[in-house]
């Protein structure tokens, strides 16, 4: 299994590495955009244009294969790591069962406990698998937080993107000066004994 997880680790890598060579070609075709506008050739910019599109698309869909891969990843580490815990307790069972015959308290009682801290950690490990599992099989990510994030980054570039983003919502409150002195006046009575 450490092998299949392996190739799942380098199938990601090179999908994030073709993702890398799709984003750069993007870039290369909107240079191209920019000279073939320059040189009056609509007909060339329309073409690198589509071109850059496509490269754009082609690594959305890489970059969703790679997280897609991750998280079969992830699951296989899970197993891996819970057949690690199962051979571990399976030779404590085995154990137990020999003291049990020899009927030697002591040792039964010791193996008894290792038997039960093995339960435990498989417990804290399954809980804390299920919990990255949860977190990392989550493919789609809610449209509000996409759209909040990508307001945010284009705020702090200075690039204008209401019009684009259908699902950005203004997080900022506007009062007016009429309210917000009415809000203080009513403030301040509640204040006074």
């Amino acid at each position: 299994m450490e092998n299949q997880l392996f190739n799942l680790r380098y199938a990601a890598k090179n999908l994030q590495r073709s993702a890398a060579k799709c984003e750069k070609a993007e870039k290369e075709e909107q240079r191209k955009i920019k000279v073939a506008l320059t040189k009056n050739n609509h007909e060339g910019a329309r073409i690198h244009a589509e071109n850059s599109i496509r490269q754009k698309n082609q690594a959305v869909s890489f970059l969703r294969m790679a997280a897609r891969v991750d998280a079969v990843c992830a699951r296989v580490q899970t197993a891996i790591t819970l057949k690690g815990i199962t051979q571990n307790m399976s030779s404590v069972v085995k154990s137990m069962d020999a003291a049990a015959k020899s009927m030697d308290l002591e040792k039964l009682m010791k193996l008894m406990d290792s038997f039960e801290k093995n339960f435990e950690n498989l417990d804290v490990q399954s809980q804390v698998m299920d919990s990255t599992m949860s977190n990392t099989v989550t493919l789609s990510t809610p449209e509000d937080q996409v759209s909040g994030l990508m307001k945010k980054v284009a705020d702090e570039a200075g690039i204008e993107l209401t019009n684009e983003l259908p699902g950005a919502s203004q997080s900022r409150v506007s009062v007016s000066a009429a309210e917000e002195d009415d809000l203080s006046q009513r403030l301040a009575r509640l204040r006074q004994p």
